[in-house]
């Protein structure tokens, strides 16, 4: 009963129109936000923090919430349509759903995408009110071992989301771990990598890292637009111009929906784990729709389900990252830690 009268009370407070407004505006530019790659959900909250001054805590926490699970919906748009991921969570979206883009189906790309989304975030709302003390106690049960062991199966995951030659799924992996050197050491607070070689002369942007959307924008972005204009004017692949059938067919129906409730429900696991959250959510999604599809699947062809899965995934991952954030005052990620900063700013302790 307690979970019906929470619940009650929520639904009493955010179905006010104000609050309602707060709710849509926030959505709409965070759908906006994650179409635009390489800005995301963090440097829009950022810049709008100062905002909230002048809000009362209630409409400024679900605006800047609404940022966060728009930027999720938004970046499969043009994942789908153009192959350039908007947020890092829609990567693996562009490997399906810009195949179906080309063969004509990005209407049902597009709305199997909108429905797990919505989806995911109406189951995970639940789960943030019914389940937030049990998933509390998993997330502390991850110490050392398990995050090393979660990393390893995140790079088997790889191999296995590649598609074609190993030994070049491999390199690449090889390479990203390379790429990922380049940094500020943790224990020393030294840069690594950040120089060239016997000039003495450093890059300080090197200091934070090679963001993943500036790597995911030259990997799918740029590489498919040099791919285009290499091709005679004629022959240039351009699916924007008109999106039809925006409905799912029957089948696509039948396909998706198990793929929505799995995604739902391992992105509303993975998505209490510091560092976890969407992104981690939509790459096990594809993995797990992958597998279980077996060799009938037609993933890196245009499946749907390589669609639908992510897409509930990251959303419900998004969703439940609320959760060590209220319950510990812990943030899982960079966007939870302005949540708290927000928080903090209206006077309420998580």
């Amino acid at each position: 009963m307690d979970l019906l009268n929470n619940l009650a009370l929520g639904f009493g407070v955010a179905f006010t129109l104000n609050n309602l407004m707060y709710a849509f505006f926030g959505c709409v530019l965070g759908t906006l936000i994650g179409v635009l790659p390489g800005l995301g959900p963090v440097a829009t909250i950022a810049m709008l923090l100062p905002s909230i001054y002048s809000l009362d805590a209630t409409p400024a926490l679900i605006m800047l919430a609404g940022i966060y699970y728009g930027a999720q919906y938004g970046g499969s748009t043009t994942a789908i349509l153009i192959n350039v991921p908007g947020e890092s969570s829609s990567v693996v979206t562009a490997i399906d759903g810009y195949q179906m883009a080309r063969q004509g189906r990005a209407g049902s790309a597009l709305a199997a995408a909108g429905l797990g989304s919505f989806f995911a975030g109406c189951v995970g709302t639940i789960v943030i009110a019914a389940f937030a003390p049990p998933l509390t106690e998993l997330a502390f049960k991850f110490g050392p071992a398990e995050y090393f062991s979660l990393m390893v199966l995140g790079l088997i995951g790889s191999v296995v989301l590649a598609s074609g030659s190993l030994l070049k799924a491999i390199a690449m992996i090889i390479l990203g771990l390379l790429l990922a050197q380049i940094n500020t050491d943790v224990i020393s607070g030294v840069p690594r990598y950040s120089e060239l070689p016997f000039t003495g002369y450093s890059f300080p942007e090197l200091t934070d890292g090679i963001q993943f959307v500036v790597i995911a924008m030259g990997l799918f972005g740029f590489g498919e637009i040099i791919a285009n204009l290499g091709q005679p004017p004629e022959h240039r692949e351009v699916f924007t111009k008109e999106v039809k059938g925006l409905w799912p067919t029957r089948k696509d129906f039948q396909q998706a929906w198990p793929a929505v409730l799995r995604g739902t429900a391992l992105g509303s696991m993975l998505g209490v784990l510091p560092g976890g959250g969407a992104l981690l959510s939509s790459f096990a999604a594809y993995t797990v729709e992958k597998k279980i599809a077996g060799p009938e699947g037609r993933f890196g062809k245009g499946d749907i389900r390589g669609v639908a899965g992510p897409e509930s995934a990251n959303n419900a991952g998004a969703q439940t990252s609320f959760i060590p954030m209220l319950t510990l005052g812990i943030p899982p990620n960079a966007v939870m830690a302005l949540m708290v900063g927000a928080m903090t700013i209206k006077g309420i302790q998580p």
